[in-house]
């Protein structure tokens, strides 16, 4: 048994934000109250067998999720492979992740489906798994998305590639909207991508690299947030980094479409100057841009038009980032930094607050891919992270195979205590 004493439980489920302890049995939370003590459980169990977390001074909330990660497994696995990429993800605060369907060979197929997912239950947290929408990232055929989702995919994404035949795409939120699934969509029209992976503007003219413009993101979400107006499918804008977006989804969101936005935290901490400052590290797709389009994206987290944080965990090797920038990947690893940019970005400067945060990273995402959000409550799964608020860490190290990150050597808030997976610690500073 594990008795966590003395922490401030903050749980959007049921809206709790008091001191209180909690006792786990197993996979699953037992009890929840004010004073819960160590002789009493040992009696009332007929257990010696109850460790004790003094979680005095923390915040005890349900484990976190992230909708969007890249584990490079199969086909990339110098990268990162489900292993290391589970590990990060604990060390992080995660408890669940959903994997993105750009392996080698692409998940279009139930063979490599199961193969992640027999890897997955072996690494202590939940991974889970997403299908291509259209075989083998195409964007001409769609998959069988029907088979897929009878063997487990959680949703369909061709992320990474934008599907610009608006037939094809139209058909896949039909299906994914008779499934009951969601459709998650990479948002940029390479017409308007000069040079991938730095915002278009005073930056990339700068570089003399020709950028990636707003207009790219701009497009791709008008039109598929009027065809999930059309279908009436469930789509998510994933990592939205233009202000116009954010508007766009916001029009939708009225209009009645069942869109959903997702916003990273790079896109919500840093602007393009990163990229002179910080070189390949700060490249990413779609590029962070300037101040007004990240307070728009914050304004966006604050009214409920983005629904979800996700890091976009996206490993690469340090051979690769050490490329010049028109050669170098674009992505950086985000789940180890992903709490802690929360906090330092979003509640610190108070433009949120902690609960709305947990919102943001557990309940929604939960919501999202139609599975139960994780709560602090009697009954309820013991996914639980612990850790200070405004604790200080240096960012050092990393648990992914990969460091390819512009937060490395920065100061954050938020230092992970324990993170908690069906009732054992996966992770733990």
């Amino acid at each position: 048994m594990l008795l966590i004493k003395n922490g401030r439980v903050v749980d959007p489920v049921t809206n709790t934000d008091r001191k209180l302890d909690v006792l786990v049995d197993g996979a699953v939370i037992t009890e929840v109250e004010q004073q819960i003590d160590p002789e009493a459980c040992r009696e009332k169990y007929g257990t010696d067998d109850v460790c004790v977390i003094d979680a005095e001074g923390l915040v005890v909330a349900p484990g976190l999720v992230d909708t969007h990660v890249h584990f490079r497994d199969p086909g990339f696995t110098y990268k990162e492979d489900i292993e290391t990429g589970a590990e990060a993800a604990a060390y992080g605060g995660f408890t669940t992740v959903i994997c993105m369907a750009n392996t080698k060979p692409a998940v279009d197929n139930v063979e490599t489906l199961e193969y992640i997912q027999r890897k997955g239950e072996t690494t202590g947290i939940h991974v889970i798994q997403t299908a291509t929408v259209t075989k083998d990232l195409k964007g001409k055929e769609l998959v069988d998305m029907e088979l897929l989702a009878e063997h487990g995919a959680a949703g369909f994404t061709d992320d990474g590639i934008p599907i610009m035949d608006e037939e094809v795409l139209t058909e896949a939120m039909l299906r994914a909207k008779a499934l009951d699934l969601p459709i998650s969509l990479h948002e940029e029209d390479p017409a308007f991508v000069k040079g991938a992976g730095v915002n278009m503007g005073a930056v990339s003219e700068q570089l003399g690299y020709g950028g990636a413009s707003r207009t790219a993101e701009d497009v791709m979400v008008a039109r598929d947030c009027i065809l999930a107006l059309h279908t009436g499918a469930s789509v998510c804008i994933q990592h939205i980094s233009s202000g116009n977006s954010v508007e766009l989804v916001r029009l939708a969101k009225k209009l009645g479409a069942d869109v959903h936005a997702e916003a990273t935290p790079h896109h919500f901490t840093l602007t393009e100057g990163a990229v002179l400052t910080y070189g390949t590290m700060a490249r990413m797709n779609p590029p962070v841009r300037e101040e007004a389009d990240r307070l728009k994206i914050i304004e966006g987290i604050q009214d409920g038009t983005i629904d979800m944080i996700v890091t976009d965990h996206a490993p690469h090797s340090a051979e690769e980032k050490a490329r010049p920038m028109a050669q170098a990947p674009s992505g950086i690893t985000g789940l180890e930094t992903s709490l802690a940019l929360g906090i330092r970005s979003l509640v610190q400067p108070g433009y949120i607050t902690l609960m709305k945060l947990m919102e943001l990273m557990s309940k929604n995402p939960m919501e999202f891919y139609r599975m139960t959000p994780g709560s602090i409550q009697a009954g309820a799964s013991a996914d639980i992270v612990i850790f200070g608020e405004n604790e200080e860490w240096t960012v050092e190290h990393f648990h992914s195979k990969a460091s390819n990150s512009p937060f490395f050597g920065w100061t954050l808030p938020g230092k992970l205590h324990y993170t908690i997976c069906n009732g054992k610690i996966v992770a733990e500073n």
